[in-house]
């Protein structure tokens, strides 16, 4: 299953209705991508497994501004997290 790590999008599940109006089991899964991003807080590369939709999001914002506004972990990615002085 396709999940997105940033977003938590997962598949969504509906019905095919045919003219008829019988009714099928389908599946839409989001566009997921396995990308390398570049943290320059950090100074290397992580790999993340994202939506097309995240991916704009994190290159215009930054991967820690993303954490940071939707409280996620920087752990999970493999990041120390901002220091404090």
């Amino acid at each position: 299953m396709a999940k997105c790590q940033l977003t938590g999008k997962r598949r969504l599940v509906g019905n095919n209705v045919s003219h008829a109006h019988n009714k099928t089991k389908r599946v839409q899964l989001p566009n997921v991508q396995r990308k390398r991003i570049w943290v320059p807080e950090e100074g290397k590369f992580v790999r993340v497994r994202l939506s097309t939709r995240a991916l704009r999001t994190v290159t215009r914002t930054g991967l820690y501004a993303f954490i940071r506004k939707n409280g996620l972990s920087y752990k999970t990615f493999g990041l120390t997290g901002p220091t404090t002085k």
